[in-house]
């Protein structure tokens, strides 16, 4: 295909990188096959502990340089990263929606996200701010400032194969940190095609080897991360099994954990709600990259006054759901990511009936021509109710649930009446409805939404959720600090020693 040859994806790939040098590794063969059509698209070789510790070794050397280059300067280079992406955006795009299964649309904005975190960084490069404060001694002067922690630990998942990554690096190099980045090994050759584009710039610039380095492998290689005292932050997206073995070893020597793990994601609709404003939300949110956003839509949580209708209307929407070749801008809804999430899919929909549900819209497996990778399934929706343990848990799979209220009191407790704190939505022209969903008695998640889905947060925000979602925070806003350390400076320039809260120590 076209698009790995430009991205210069060969069939058989090296998966250790210092940043431009591509290091020989001993690991195992990791084969990439895509969801889409089954097939074998390359083969990459995965990070072994030699390998592993070359990548290392750079990238410390490279933050005494990179630390002392100035912001600015190193917001440039993230400019032209930036640039080179826009260049290289339909290829990138065609290979996250091949190897991934999301459909090229969300594909292609997937790499656009990533040239906004870029944008974004540029501009943030010149304004790393820290506070002065008065001190209550004369002659004094305070004031805090931030400085690079070191090396940061990016650990992805395969739904967002580059844009997390790019949300990560790009702060975290404008912050003066290095990155090392180990990609979902569902999704390697994302991957190197992202290492294969900075290259060129690096190059260009100068940049020093091991700025960005790249170790691709299985769970292994994580947790090499995740115990390394010489990585001061772990950022972590996945689910929450695996953010809590990750957040407990780098707890155990304390070092910073960044963790993005699941969301259990509901929309209440209100019987003030624009309805088809609700049911477009809904359905983008339930079925957009299959079901397989950290933001998807689970629950739909509906006044009892206009139940009937909302799932009347999804049920029709969804019959008329195209499912197939995500690569066919056609399609609205493309493959699972792998055979074993087809099984949970289908665990998923048994559980669910053994509890009581009653599918609306059935679910299924699909076969045939167009469908030989085993991979596509139908979306489905289930009536339920908030306490079948199966509402309870996320499932990465187009499975929506629908569930009646009667007040917005009971709205809001179904909605936070689960484990996970990620993204949650309030359909309403209401506005009382409106500010008792937003206030500290209501949506208890990190992402409180009104009149939009659960999904499609802008990199302006900072992105993260609360309770088993991990409490991370990333992209927008003031996420940049904790790529860095605070530091507390006070000055005396004055020709006596006062000391604080007014103590004297006389000699």
């Amino acid at each position: 295909m076209d698009f790995l040859k430009s991205l210069n994806i060969e069939s058989r790939n090296n998966g250790v990188s210092t940043g431009t040098e591509w290091i020989d590794s001993a690991g195992e063969i990791i084969d990439s096959y895509s969801p889409v059509n089954g097939k074998k698209i390359a083969s990459v070789i995965a990070t072994d502990k030699a390998g592993y510790e070359t990548v290392i070794n750079k990238a410390q050397e490279a933050f005494k340089t990179w630390r002392l280059t100035p912001a600015p300067q190193r917001g440039e280079i993230v400019r032209q990263v930036a640039d080179a992406l826009r260049t290289n955006k339909e290829d990138l795009g065609k290979l996250v929606s091949y190897e991934m299964g999301k459909s090229l649309q969300e594909g292609l904005g997937e790499v656009q996200e990533m040239i906004d975190i870029c944008d974004f960084a540029v501009g943030l490069s010149r304004q790393l701010y820290g506070l002065t404060m008065h001190s209550e001694r004369p002659g004094h002067r305070m004031y805090e400032q931030y400085h690079p922690l070191g090396i940061v630990g990016i650990i992805s998942a395969f739904n967002f194969p580059v844009a997390v990554w790019s949300w990560n690096a790009m702060l975290a190099w404008v912050c003066g940190d290095v990155c090392i980045w180990k990609p979902s090994e569902k999704t390697p050759l994302c991957g190197i095609a992202c290492q294969n584009i900075i290259t060129e710039v690096f190059r260009k610039n100068n940049v020093p080897e091991g700025v960005s380095g790249l170790i691709i492998g299985g769970r292994e290689v994580g947790e090499w991360m995740a115990n390394d005292t010489r990585i001061p932050l772990i950022s972590a997206t996945g689910s929450t099994r695996m953010g809590k073995a990750v957040g407990g070893a780098v707890g155990a020597r304390l070092g910073r954990a960044l963790l993005e793990l699941g969301g259990n994601n509901a929309i209440i609709i209100s019987k003030d709600a624009d309805i088809d404003i609700a049911v477009l939300g809904s359905l983008f949110g339930a079925v957009g990259t299959a079901g397989q956003r950290c933001t998807s839509t689970r629950r739909l949580i509906i006044h009892e006054d206009i139940y009937e209708s909302i799932k009347n209307k999804l049920v029709s929407a969804y019959h008329q759901l195209r499912i197939g070749d995500p690569l066919d801008q056609n399609n609205h809804v493309g493959p699972l990511i792998d055979k074993d999430a087809v099984q949970m899919y289908l665990d998923t929909i048994e559980k669910c009936k053994t509890e009581g549900g009653v599918f609306v819209v059935e679910g299924g497996v699909l076969s045939g021509p167009g469908y030989e990778s085993g991979c596509y399934v139908k979306p489905c929706i289930a009536e339920a109710k908030p306490g079948y343990q199966i509402v309870q848990h996320e499932t990465f799979a187009p499975i929506l649930y629908l569930l009646k209220y009667k007040t917005i009191d009971e709205a809001i407790a179904i909605q936070n009446g689960v484990p996970q704190g990620l993204s949650s939505s309030i359909m309403t022209l209401n506005l009382r409805e409106e500010e008792q969903f937003l206030s500290s008695a209501g949506s208890d998640c990190g992402i409180a939404n009104v009149n939009i889905g659960t999904s499609g947060a802008e990199i302006g925000g900072a992105f993260g959720g609360e309770k088993e979602t991990g409490g991370g925070r990333e992209s927008g806003s003031d996420a940049w600090k904790v790529y860095m350390r605070r530091q507390t400076n006070t000055i005396n320039y004055s020709t006596s020693l006062p000391l604080a809260q007014g103590i004297k120590f006389d000699v």
